[in-house]
């Protein structure tokens, strides 16, 4: 099952409509699981008053939030 697929039930926060991780600890969880699937390096990083993923896939930087209890690549 894709890590994709996975209900994020942590606690969350909106910021600038992006609903993003609210702790630190719940974010680098979910990097761990990202970091699996997709065999790169994800890290976590505070934006606003949240947490989001970031990593570089296929040399694109790139960041997740959570869309409907989902991961969700950032546009």
């Amino acid at each position: 099952m894709t890590i994709f697929a996975a209900s994020v039930f942590d606690a969350t926060v909106i910021y600038e409509g992006n609903e993003l991780f609210k702790g630190q600890g719940a974010a680098k969880g979910w990097a761990e699981k990202l970091a699996r699937e997709l065999e790169c390096d994800i890290g976590v990083e505070k934006l606003g008053t949240g947490w989001v993923l970031t990593g570089t896939v296929d040399g694109v930087a790139c960041k997740w939030s959570i869309v409907g209890q989902r991961l969700k690549r950032m546009d």
